[in-house]
C-alpha cells in the first residue's frame, strides 16, 4: 500500500478515504464498548465466565487502539474523522469499563473519576490545540496507557487466586499515579504548543 504524500507542512493529503483500515478499527473498538458492559454484567457481574469474555473484549479492544495509530501513520492514512473518533472511542473504552466496575462495586469511586477527569480533560485539549498540530505520546504517555490497560483487566478477570485483589489495586495505584503525571505534563505541553503557535502568527 503507497503512503499518502504529504503536504509541505507535514499533514497527510486529505485524499485520504475515509474508509480504511485504521478507521475500520476505530469503529470495531467502538462495537466492543457494549459488547464488553454486557459480558461484565451478566447475573450482576458475578458470572466469572462472561467476566473473562468481558476481559478478552477489553484487550482485545486495546491491541486495536495499538494497531489503528500503527496502520495510519504507517502507510498516511490519517483523516480527520481518525482524528476525531479514535479518542472518543478510547475514551468510551477505558470509562465504560471502569464505570462499570465502579458501580459493581468492584473499584473505588474516586479512581474511576480521577481517570476519567484526566482523560477527558486531555481529549478536550486535544481538539483546543488540534489546529496548531498533534502532541505525540510521551514515554509516560504510552506507560500510562499500559498501565490501564492491564489494571482495567485484572479487575475485569476472575481470578481465584487471593492475592489477586491485592495485586490488582497495586498496579491500579501505578496507573492512577502516571495518570496524573502525564495530565499534568500534557496540559504544560498544550499550552506551550499554543503559546508558540500564537508567536508564529504575530511575527
Amino acid at each position: 500500500m503507497k503512503p499518502a504524500r504529504p503536504d509541505p507542512a507535514g499533514t497527510p493529503a486529505t485524499s485520504v478515504r475515509v474508509l480504511n483500515l485504521p478507521n475500520v478499527l476505530t469503529v470495531i473498538r467502538v462495537l466492543c464498548v457494549p459488547l464488553m458492559a454486557g459480558l461484565l454484567w451478566v447475573d450482576g457481574g458475578a458470572n466469572g465466565a462472561t467476566r473473562d469474555l468481558a476481559a478478552a473484549v477489553f484487550v482485545f479492544a486495546s491491541v486495536t487502539d495499538v494497531a489503528d495509530g500503527l496502520i495510519a501513520r504507517r502507510y498516511g492514512l490519517i483523516t480527520t474523522f481518525g482524528k476525531i473518533a479514535d479518542p472518543i472511542a478510547d475514551k468510551a473504552l477505558i470509562g465504560v469499563a471502569l464505570a462499570s466496575l465502579s458501580l459493581l462495586g468492584d473499584l473505588a469511586w474516586w479512581v474511576t473519576a480521577v481517570i476519567l477527569v484526566r482523560e477527558l480533560g486531555v481529549t478536550a485539549l486535544r481538539f483546543w490545540v488540534i489546529e496548531h498540530g498533534v502532541i505525540p505520546a510521551s514515554r509516560g504517555g504510552k506507560a500510562k496507557t499500559l498501565a490501564q490497560t492491564i489494571a482495567i483487566t485484572m479487575y475485569l478477570v476472575d481470578a481465584p487466586w487471593p492475592w489477586w485483589a491485592d495485586a490488582s489495586a497495586a498496579v491500579m495505584g501505578a496507573a492512577v499515579i502516571l495518570t496524573v503525571a502525564t495530565g499534568v505534563d500534557y496540559v504544560v505541553r498544550a499550552l506551550r504548543l499554543r503559546a508558540a503557535a500564537k508567536a508564529a502568527e504575530s511575527a
